[in-house]
């Protein structure tokens, strides 16, 4: 469609739920926020991902009219708000939870019927859509308590409640998991992406924790000192990372910087501290790369599995260091380069796994992302 009219229609021929552009929020002469181009689709759930001080909340509190001014265009459902769709009609479409819950001093029930009531919803619809969100954040048990007797969960959840009952067209969150403890946040996390999955709600979440990323989004945005520096499916963001600092955050350990020294047909071989590492791909003889390893596709073993393994790269390393991780154990390795593998704690048992140790460890020529330098020029651009 001609971008005259100011609208642009998706891949599928249909105008996003919300597109930004030329969206700049400058603190005095600093700019704080650059996003040129941003959209998100009906029933899409797309998650911010940065660290702390990205961008995340600005850009969240930016999209919901929060922070103003600010330069560029905001537009909902192919109209631009402000101009052909006023900003107080485009808000009311909209839910936003925060990460610390700011309820009103009253009881459960009036807190989660507090927007509908705003909104002028009848009395009748107004009891139907509390008690239907109550019982879907399991707290109907709380209908008649205070807030302010609530623990942290509760009143997250309450906070949740609230939004879905207005049945908003856009959910915005900010880190609403965490001030948590992993338990509570553990059993929230579950519940809302059942729920998500069954409203089919569109929701843009921030958050720094990848894992919490990974399992609610469609989308990945990777967000950095205030520019989005990647966008995707979680899959392409975390296995096909745009440069070495998205890499890094996405949750590749080994991330080395070598120069190829041979061609052969579909593979090539990378000097990395005295090694050759061979990989999958293209790339110009005597071209500098960076090689990208995810420490799952790391196997170790005692033995040098030359008879039991596909895998192109075999190295031995002395173990550098041990840390848990969750279900998985963090092994750092020397083997004339750094190299990380995550290994199951049955493993590091069968395998007498300790600080010192010498092991063999391997990776497949296929499981390697590879960073050219037109590749990080990209990135920048």
């Amino acid at each position: 469609m001609d971008e005259g009219c100011g609208v642009r229609m998706n891949r599928m021929g249909s105008v996003p739920i919300l597109e930004v552009r030329k969206l700049k929020v400058k603190k005095g002469a600093v700019t704080i926020l650059s996003v040129p181009s941003f959209q998100i689709e009906e029933g899409e759930i797309l998650s911010l991902i940065g660290p702390n001080g990205s961008g995340k909340t600005t850009l969240l509190q930016t999209l919901s009219f929060l922070l103003n001014p600010f330069q560029g265009e905001i537009f909902f459902r192919g109209r631009k708000v402000g101009v052909d769709y006023p900003v107080l009609d485009y808000r009311r479409k909209l839910a936003f939870v925060f990460q610390e819950p700011l309820l009103f001093d009253t009881s459960v029930f009036n807190n989660v019927a507090s927007g509908l009531k705003i909104r002028g919803i009848k009395r009748g619809e107004i009891e139907r859509r509390v008690e239907e969100n109550l019982k879907r954040f399991g707290i109907e048990h709380l209908r008649d308590r205070s807030s302010k007797t609530l623990s942290g969960g509760e009143a997250q959840r309450v906070s949740l409640a609230r939004a879905f009952a207005i049945q908003p067209d856009l959910l915005l969150m900010d880190e609403p998991f965490a001030s948590l403890d992993p338990p509570t946040r553990e059993s929230l996390i579950e519940d809302l992406a059942s729920i998500l999955q069954q409203t089919r709600t569109t929701v843009i979440l921030a958050t720094h924790d990848r894992l919490e990323a990974l399992r609610l989004s469609h989308r990945l945005a990777v967000i950095k000192e205030g520019e989005i520096l990647q966008t995707g499916p979680p899959e392409e963001v975390v296995n096909r990372p745009i440069d070495e600092w998205v890499a890094s955050f996405v949750g590749t350990e080994t991330i080395l910087k070598g120069r190829v020294i041979r061609k052969e047909g579909g593979t090539f071989l990378v000097a990395v501290g005295g090694h050759e590492i061979e990989v999958v791909g293209e790339a110009m003889l005597g071209e500098w790369v960076i090689l990208c390893i995810r420490p799952e596709t790391v196997t170790l073993s005692i033995s040098t599995m030359k008879e039991t393994t596909s895998a192109r790269n075999l190295f031995i390393g002395r173990i550098e260091g041990i840390q848990p991780m969750g279900f998985y154990q963090k092994v750092q390795l020397h083997c004339g380069f750094p190299l990380v593998a995550y290994v199951t704690r049955p493993s590091m048992e069968n395998l007498s796994l300790k600080v010192g140790k010498e092991v063999w460890a391997s990776f497949k020529a296929t499981s390697i992302h590879v960073i050219r330098q037109k590749d990080r020029e990209r990135a920048v651009e």
